[in-house]
This record gives structure tokens, sequence and C-alpha cells, in this order.
């Protein structure tokens, strides 16, 4: 059987209640950091447009938006905390909703993937533990090296869990459809809860339930502001992106799961291997038993494509496929899948930062063939 055979067959196409949501199809755009945000790290038209190019994906999971000036880690990405950034963020979701779709916001905090440029006066970055990571920071003026973050003192913690409150109100006030907590990657969160980043010696720190603290009472303020069943969260357990990593981590993540329930979250969405890189797995993890441990749906994610997706469905893997790097050059992905139409590549220097070029001005299926007509 083709793939256009499998996909037309393939409930991958079919729609999915998620939570309140009636999703037109199980495909989902994943959060794609553009650095295309405006003066004070306000979205505005052009990232509008870009949006709503993409709303046919059952959900769209918005780029990660920092949750304060002190999560902010990248030259121009959005945040999700002032005014400005509301009024911003209220002309992309119209947007996306006037083309029939949904989106939810990605709440991020980086912790100590950052730099004193990005920060308010120049300050340090802040983590779990002052442990410099390797690699380099993206500022305005170019990449920098990461510095040695300053380790937060207890009595900061609740001010932290407040950021994402706050944050989780700006993207209710904003109009998306509900928020995903970024806790993947190497940032804040993902960064309490590994040992290589956790060196604490307070209630945030040591066993794994003190390194899993921050994460659930972040999902559990997040759950007061928003109906459970419009959050998700993000999770890379076997990524070591941003220079991070766990001794164990099926149990780590296992426990993190389970107790996840107690809250009837919409979905886990995992990073399934490396971030941006090979699907490789450790011998001694498995997403499958993963997901067997979670109550709600679980959204796959990394290096998907319509094969994979189909496999995945077919053998019940997954209830929702994220696409992330397909998506830049794809505006009308979910249509080129269904019809085993030929995918378009992104540039690679066009993925961060700029201007129309790379962002909005890729052709549908629909205007390649009337351009080719003509």
């Amino acid at each position: 059987m083709s793939n256009n055979q499998a996909a037309s067959s393939s409930d991958l196409f079919e729609p999915v209640q998620l939570g309140p949501l009636s999703l037109h199809n199980r495909i989902v755009m994943a959060p794609l950091t553009r650095s295309r945000a405006g003066k004070g790290d306000v979205p505005g038209p052009l990232n509008a447009e870009y949006y709503a190019q993409r709303a046919t994906a059952g959900l769209i999971i918005s780029e990660a938006s920092q949750i304060s000036q002190q999560g902010k880690g990248y030259a121009y990405t959005p945040g999700i905390y002032s005014e400005e950034q509301v009024e911003g963020w209220k002309l992309v979701t119209a947007a996306v909703h006037q083309n029939h779709g949904f989106i939810f916001c990605q709440l991020w905090h980086v912790g100590r993937i950052s730099h004193p440029d990005l920060q308010e006066n120049g300050q340090l970055p802040v983590a779990p533990s002052a442990i410099k990571p390797e690699g380099q920071a993206f500022t305005e003026t170019g990449f920098k090296p990461h510095v040695t973050p300053r380790a937060l003192e207890t009595a900061e913690i609740p001010g932290i869990v407040e950021q994402y409150v706050h944050a989780a109100k700006s993207a209710k006030a904003a109009g998306f459809d509900g928020v995903e907590i970024h806790a993947a990657n190497g940032y804040l969160l993902d960064q309490f809860l590994r040992d290589s980043t956790n060196k604490r010696t307070d209630a945030y720190g040591g066993s794994l339930e003190n390194r899993a603290r921050l994460l659930l009472e972040v999902v559990a303020a997040v759950c007061k502001v928003w109906s459970s069943d419009r959050v998700g969260i993000r999770l890379a357990p076997t990524s070591h992106a941003n220079d991070i990593s766990d001794s164990h981590p099926f149990q780590t993540f296992s426990y993190v799961v389970e107790q996840l329930n107690q809250f009837n979250i919409a979905y886990v969405h995992c990073v399934e291997g490396e971030t941006i890189g090979p699907r490789d797995i450790p011998a001694d993890f498995s997403f499958e038993k993963l997901r067997k441990l979670f109550n709600g749906l679980y959204i796959a994610n990394n290096g998907y494509d319509l094969e994979l997706a189909l496999k995945a469905r077919r053998e019940n893997l997954a209830d929702l496929i994220c696409f992330g790097r397909l998506y830049i050059a794809n505006p009308d992905l979910v249509e080129r899948l269904k019809l085993g139409a030929p995918l378009l590549e992104a540039p690679k220097e066009t993925w961060y930062g700029g201007g129309t070029k790379g962002y909005t001005d890729f052709p549908t299926l629909e205007q390649e063939t009337t351009s080719a007509s003509r």
C-alpha cells in the first residue's frame, strides 16, 4: 500500500477530541522559535499572517513565549506578560480563529540558557544551581558564550510560580484556546527536574520528589487559571538539549507523568530522542510505557514524516503527531500529507530572524498549481 493509499484510510486526518476542543485532525504544528517578534517582544501582523496560513493543523502550539523578562533566552522571541504583548497576540489568535483553527500558547522560562544582555539591567540568568551550560546565547549583538547563572533562593521560587500564573492569565486575555507548559529541552523546569543541573539541598533538590516539585507546583497553579483540559505539558525525557542529562530518565519521567495524572491535563507532548536530532532512544527507556502511565492524550514529536506518522497511528503509539520543521515551508502541510504531494524545504538561514522571506512567502499546493497553469 502506498503512503497515499495509507493516508486516505488513516484516522490521522479525522477529527479528534482534545478536552473541550473538536480538532479537525490529529496533526499538530509544533512550537517553532522563529525570532520575529517586534520591539518589546511584541508579536505583530506578520506573525498573525504566518500562523493563519497554518491554521488547518488540528492544533497549533505557538512558538515558545517567555513568561517574564527573566525567562528570555533568545533575541526577538515573543513574550506573554506585558499588555502590549497581549494585544499583539490577540492579532494572532483572531487570525487563527478566523481560519477555523485552534492555538495554544507555550509558556517558557529558559532559566540558565540566557545571557545578561537579555536580562533586565544586565543581571545574571537564574537556575536551580550555579552551573554554567556549554554553548552560546543568541543576543541582539550576535552569539555570546553562556555565563554561570545565579542559583535561585528558596524564597524566590513562589515568585517563579507566580510568573507562570501571570503568563497563563495573559494567554487567556490574548484569546488562546489553552496553554502548554514548556518543561523540556534543558530550560528552567527541566533544569530543576534533572540531576545533572539540580544540586540543591532544599525542598527543591536532592530526591526525585523534590526535583519535580517546581514543575508540579507550576502545573497546579496554571490549572487554577485554565481548566485543566486546556493545559498541556512538553517533556523531552531522552534529550540532551542545552547541556542537560539525567542519571535515570525513565524513573524520573515515569514519576512526573504519574504525578501529572492528578491534574487531569489534556496532554503530554514528548520529544522522542534528541531535540532537532536523531530519534535514538536508550535501550532502557520506552515512550510506549511512558504513554501508558498517562491518563490523557499523548502527542509524539521529533522527526515525524508521513510514513512514521501513519505507523504511529496504525500501531496506536500516539494520539496526535507533531510536525515542526515541515511546517516552516509547508503552510498547507495537512493537505500535502493527505494527498502525498511533494513537500517544500526551508533554507536554514531563514529559520531565525528576518522578515517575510522564508516565513510567510511559501506557496500552498493550490497556489503552486495555479502558478504552473498560467
